[in-house]
């Protein structure tokens, strides 16, 4: 008893720490973790994809989604932090509005590029129908004219394309939460589970088309992993604040993911589920997703806290070749995620249309996968390079020659 209450008052000592900290160098693990959850996402949004038994999906309540909307936090603060500092508030919140703007264009392009693509299938294909259906695209042929008006609200969204929306929302009300995060992370992750006991008690959402529905996110709650990124960003540290509970976070981590394996592994494997108390059953379901469940929260924390334990920063294999494609994709992810959004309806599109026609689907569910990761690296690949080359344009010197007067800028 007095190990644990030393324990806690070390904890608590620890966390009211001043907060405001900013890394002194990129942190690759964000970059090759966001690029692992993009490739998770487009593995997934393949219906009955059979490599999407390799994401995390399948084997605990949390998912690629709880990853990427907390690294966004985290990086969110890493980069507007830093202008609110040197050039002040209206100037950082400038640019975070200025980023809400590009992801909504790059959502209706991406809409609109789908709901083509869709359409095409739907005409070209015997399984036409089949396609509008499962992309939650009917009420676009009934009522097309109301319904590209909510689109453009927000509120109409396709199957697979409630990521971008949620991303926004909480963009705009960062900017309000952006000095609090930096200078009290702790006070603002507080205001944040406040929101978050408060929308799940009285069932806060944004409403959806049509009408009687809200959003598959709900903001009010998934922003608890946001702020949770953006506090520990702000914080820094994290792991070593939390030292003091180093020996009891090691057990229970990894036994609340065993845990959640048995529970997950269990809506496929009946003998497990099985073995499930109907007490227990009752007590832990339904976990749900739209109002993120806490269930979920915790699945991800325990997470966090293995990955942080295990990969430093300074961790050799991020350099290596073979992380580079994560990285790279972690990197540009705004347009690595709208690429695999459309390549993951292109590949159900495959599978439903030669499952049938091949002695072994597994295979062509693997070939399908793989095609679609190699042109979402390769357009990674192509991103950086531009950008790349661009940055080395900006940056190349003005040479004035000596004998002229009114010279013409050259670069060199």
């Amino acid at each position: 008893m007095k190990r644990l209450k030393s324990i806690i008052g070390a904890l608590a000592a620890a966390l009211v720490m001043p907060g405001g900290a900013t890394p002194a160098s990129r942190d690759l693990r964000l970059d090759f973790f966001r690029g692992l959850a993009l490739w998770f996402i487009f593995l997934d949004h393949i219906p009955d994809n059979v490599v999407s038994w390799l994401t995390v999906r399948n084997y605990g309540f949390s998912d690629a989604t709880e990853i990427f909307v907390f690294i966004s936090g985290y990086t969110a603060v890493i980069a507007y932090s830093g202008i609110m500092r040197r050039q002040g508030w209206l100037r950082a919140a400038s640019r975070i509005l200025a980023r809400v703007w590009q992801l909504y264009v790059a959502h209706i392009m991406l809409f609109v590029v789908l709901t083509t693509s869709v359409a095409w299938a739907a005409v070209a294909h015997s399984k036409g129908d089949t396609f509008v259906e499962h992309m939650n695209l009917a009420g676009l042929g009934q009522s097309p004219f109301e319904t590209l008006v909510q689109a453009a609200l927000l509120k109409f969204r396709p199957i697979n394309l409630d990521v971008l929306p949620l991303y926004i929302a909480l963009l705009v009300s960062f900017p309000l939460m952006l000095p609090l995060v930096v200078h009290r992370p702790w006070i603002a992750l507080c205001i944040a589970l406040a929101v978050y006991i408060l929308a799940r008690r009285w069932e806060w959402n944004l409403p959806a088309h049509p009408e009687g529905t809200t959003w598959f996110f709900n903001p009010f709650t998934w922003q608890l992993v946001f702020y949770t990124g953006a506090a520990f960003a702000s914080a820094g540290r994290i792991v070593e604040r939390l030292r003091p509970a180093w020996r009891i976070l090691d057990v229970l981590a990894p036994v609340w993911l065993l845990f959640a394996g048995f529970i997950t592994l269990g809506w496929y494997v009946p003998a497990l589920e099985r073995l499930l108390p109907d007490t227990l059953g009752r007590l832990i379901y339904p976990i749900d997703k739209t109002s993120f469940d806490p269930l979920r929260m915790a699945h991800f924390l325990a997470v966090a806290w293995i990955v942080a334990r295990l990969v430093r920063p300074e961790a050799a294999f991020l350099q290596r070749w073979y992380a580079r494609p994560l990285r790279r994709c972690g990197e540009n992810s705004l347009a690595i995620f709208c690429l695999g959004t459309f390549l993951s309806f292109a590949g159900y599109v495959m599978v439903d249309t030669y499952a049938d026609q091949v002695s072994w689907p597994t295979l062509l569910d693997i070939l399908v996968s793989a095609a679609g990761l190699v042109i979402m690296t390769a357009a990674a690949y192509f991103a950086h390079w531009y950008k790349s080359s661009d940055s080395a344009r900006r940056a190349a010197p003005v040479v004035v020659p000596a004998n002229e007067s009114s010279p013409e800028p050259k670069r060199v």
